[in-house]
């Protein structure tokens, strides 16, 4: 396809799920324009920042990749990218991305994370209750509206699950195809070594994660855990960790696929929209104990590769800790049978074709 396409990104701090679905984009067409709000230089792979990110008001903030976060009200503002003339607008939008006004008469596919979660779905796991959150009830309202509103920039929408089509469908009123993200079987690979006696957690260090589960079901039942991630709760995660708890903070790949490699078994208890930690998990032979709600439930065979715990409780996930010990165990081969159902070339197969579909059908109108 000889077509001039344009990208957007909510932001680029690390490599993270979203840059993992950015990155065989930006690695298809290398030409492409690529628009952010903001861009901590060195944070993502070569093959983004040679796209060299334009990016927003915000970028001139003194070290903004930091507090980034609390810029929410700004950022409406700040998405207001000019988006030169082009065939094609593909924005990865969790957050504002999706808002970005394509020239008119060309065709803007967003790639959805998630609608808005601090507007919509999560608002009590990032502003809590009492006099914070009324405070800011009439902020979120209004972004809600913005958030709905400018869905109409959109002119298809792909959600990364089955989880995320239900909420596009729920916050903008419109339907959607599903996608899954990428996984890159061939660097997660499994190796003979032998499976050691540490429970793992691989995952941003946010509330909504609730890393804290993890940890307080370790330190009841005096099991080894390994947190390998950093954000704004690792201090606090810190204070919560016991003697048989070990935070490592941010890890290259490297680290975190040895860990993989040699982990009892991920310990997942965030409620996920899709979530590409498992299926690296699953990649290497790994068993994942996962909350059943969420992204997870797309990914993780119950009782083939993993196991559910039905409540985000401490009580409920040290149960589903229990019986995955008391089970002969769980078949790495099949773990990673699963994993290679999502691997990057499938994704790439599956987007891009959707793209040149979309593009296709534009041009056949416009002939018309």
């Amino acid at each position: 396809m000889d077509a001039t396409v344009v990208l957007v990104h909510d932001w680029l701090t690390g490599a993270r799920g979203g840059e993992k679905c950015l990155e065989p984009i930006c690695r298809r067409y290398p030409n492409a324009r690529l628009f952010t709000l903001l861009h901590a230089h060195g944070t993502v792979s070569p093959t983004i920042e040679q796209l060299n990110p334009a990016t927003s008001f915000l970028q001139r903030f003194p070290r903004v990749e930091r507090y980034y976060r609390y810029l929410l009200p700004l950022m409406p503002l700040a998405a207001r990218w000019p988006i030169p003339e082009c065939d094609l607008v593909l924005s990865f939008s969790h957050c504002v991305a999706k808002a970005a006004l394509p020239p008119a008469g060309v065709p803007h596919i967003c790639y959805c994370f998630t609608p808005m979660r601090y507007a919509w779905h999560m608002r009590d796991a990032y502003f809590g209750s009492g006099l914070k959150r009324r405070a800011v009830d009439a902020l979120l309202r209004r972004l809600r509206d913005w958030d709905r509103a400018t869905a109409a920039r959109v002119s298809h929408f792909i959600a990364i699950s089955r989880t995320v089509q239900q909420r596009i469908r729920e916050c903008y009123d419109r339907d959607s195809i599903v996608i899954s993200p990428p996984v890159d079987t061939d660097f997660y690979t499994p190796t003979p070594t032998l499976r050691e006696d540490f429970y793992l957690c691989v995952s941003a260090c946010a509330p909504y994660k609730r890393i804290d589960l993890a940890i307080d079901a370790c330190n009841k039942l005096r099991r080894r855990l390994v947190v390998i991630g950093s954000g704004q709760e690792l201090k606090r995660l810190k204070v919560l960790a016991g003697p048989t708890v070990e935070l490592l903070g941010w890890q290259p790949d490297e680290v975190i696929r040895d860990h993989f490699r040699r982990c009892r078994a991920l310990l997942f208890p965030g409620e996920e929209d899709f979530g590409i930690v498992p299926l690296e998990a699953m990649a290497c032979g790994a068993t994942v104990l996962a909350f059943g709600r969420g992204g997870a439930t797309e990914t993780v065979l119950e009782g083939v590769t993993g196991l559910f715990f039905e409540s985000q409780t401490t009580e409920s996930l040290i149960a589903a800790m229990e019986v995955f010990e008391q089970t002969r165990g769980f078949d790495p081969t099949a773990a990673r049978r699963r994993a290679l159902r999502f691997r990057i070339q499938r994704y790439e197969q599956e987007l891009v074709g959707f793209l040149e579909g979309v593009l296709r059908e534009d041009t056949s109108r416009i002939a018309a």
